[in-house]
C-alpha cells in the first residue's frame, strides 16, 4: 500500500463523535479501527475517548467497546484477550488510552501486561497532558509547556514512555502521528499481524490544550516531525527503523522555534528552556541515528 486511496472505504468511527474541533485522537482512532476491521474490541479507560464515543445510549463507534477504570485499561485487556484466545477467537484486543491513563496512572497495569506476554495491542495517543479534566500537566508534558497546573510552565522534561515499554522487550513497538494516516495504518495492521504484546505511540495534537487554531492540527503534527520533535520509527523484535518522514527529516531538521512559535501554551517558554529542548531533540535524533544502525 503506497496511497492513502487504498486505505479501506469502511467506516467504523461515525461522523457523530463529541470531539472538539480539530481533535486529531479522533482521527487517529479513525484510522485505527480501518486497520483492525471489525472483528476488534476497543478497551478504553477514563479519557478524551471515554467522552468522544457519546453519551448511552448513543455511541460514535461500530465496534464493540469497553469502558474501564482509567489504571486498568491493560489488566482488562489482559483478561479478555485471554479469554478469546481461550476460545479459539482471533478478535483484536486493542487498549486505547491517553498519555494520563498510560504514563502516569496506567502504568503499572501496562507494565503487567507486557510481562506476562498478553496478545494484544496498547495505543497510547499523546496530547501530552489530562485533556479530559481540562488539562493538567501529566508526565507526558513538555518543558516549558503552560497547562492548568503549571501555570508558568512545566519545569521537568516529558517522560521517555517509549524506553519504558522498550525494557519490556515487547515484539513489535512503533511511534507514530495523526498528520502521517498512512504510517499510522499500516503499523496498526503490522502490529496486529504479530502475536504477543504490541505497543503504539502516537503524537495528538490537541487544539483546545495546546493552544492553537482547530484548522492547524495536521500543520502542528508535521512540525512536529520535521523539527525532530516527535520522530516516527519502529522496533520489530528489536530492530529499528525509521519511517519515511522522518528519515527524510533527520538529514536537515527544522529549527524547533517553528514548532515552539505556533502553539500557545509555550508562550511563557524561557529561551533556557527552548534551547534545552532542542539540545534534547538533537540527542534523540542521533540517538534513534545509531539504534538503527545497530551501534546501540
Amino acid at each position: 500500500m503506497s496511497t492513502i486511496s487504498e486505505i479501506p472505504k469502511e467506516e467504523y468511527l461515525k461522523p457523530c463523535t463529541a470531539a472538539c474541533a480539530g481533535c486529531s485522537s479522533s482521527l487517529c482512532l479513525r484510522y485505527v479501527l480501518k486497520a483492525a476491521g471489525p472483528d476488534t474490541v476497543l478497551v478504553i479507560p477514563a479519557c478524551c475517548t471515554s467522552v468522544i464515543q457519546g453519551m448511552y445510549p448513543n455511541t460514535a463507534f461500530n465496534v464493540p467497546v469497553y469502558n474501564i477504570a482509567f489504571a486498568a485499561a491493560a489488566a482488562c485487556a489482559s483478561g479478555m484477550s485471554r479469554a478469546f484466545r481461550s476460545q479459539g477467537k482471533k478478535t483484536n484486543v486493542i487498549a486505547y488510552a491517553g498519555d494520563g491513563g498510560t504514563i502516569d496512572i496506567g502504568i503499572q497495569a501496562l507494565s503487567g501486561a507486557f510481562e506476562r506476554g498478553t496478545d494484544f495491542l496498547y495505543i497510547c495517543y499523546d496530547n501530552e497532558a489530562y485533556g479530559n479534566t481540562g488539562m493538567q500537566r501529566s508526565g507526558a508534558t513538555p518543558l516549558g509547556a503552560l497547562t492548568t497546573t503549571t501555570p508558568v510552565g512545566k519545569t521537568e522534561f516529558k517522560k521517555d514512555l517509549d524506553a519504558i515499554v522498550a525494557a519490556h522487550n515487547p515484539p513489535y513497538m512503533a511511534t507514530a502521528s495523526s498528520a502521517y494516516p498512512l504510517d499510522l495504518y499500516k503499523k496498526v495492521k503490522k502490529a496486529l499481524s504479530i502475536p504477543g504484546p504490541k505497543f503504539i505511540h502516537i503524537m495528538a495534537p490537541c487544539p483546545p490544550g495546546w493552544r492553537y487554531d482547530s484548522d492547524r492540527t495536521i500543520e502542528i503534527g508535521k512540525l512536529a516531525v520535521k523539527t525532530g520533535m516527535w520522530v516516527l520509527w519502529e522496533r520489530e523484535y528489536g530492530k529499528v527503523t525509521v519511517s519515511g518522514p522522518s528519515k527524510t527529516a533527520m538529514k536537515k531538521p527544522q529549527p524547533i522555534d517553528e514548532y515552539i512559535k505556533a502553539q500557545g501554551r509555550f508562550k511563557a517558554a524561557t529561551p533556557a528552556q527552548i534551547a534545552e529542548l532542542q539540545q534534547a531533540v538533537e540527542q534523540n535524533i542521533e540517538r534513534i541515528r545509531k539504534e538503527e544502525e545497530g551501534i546501540c
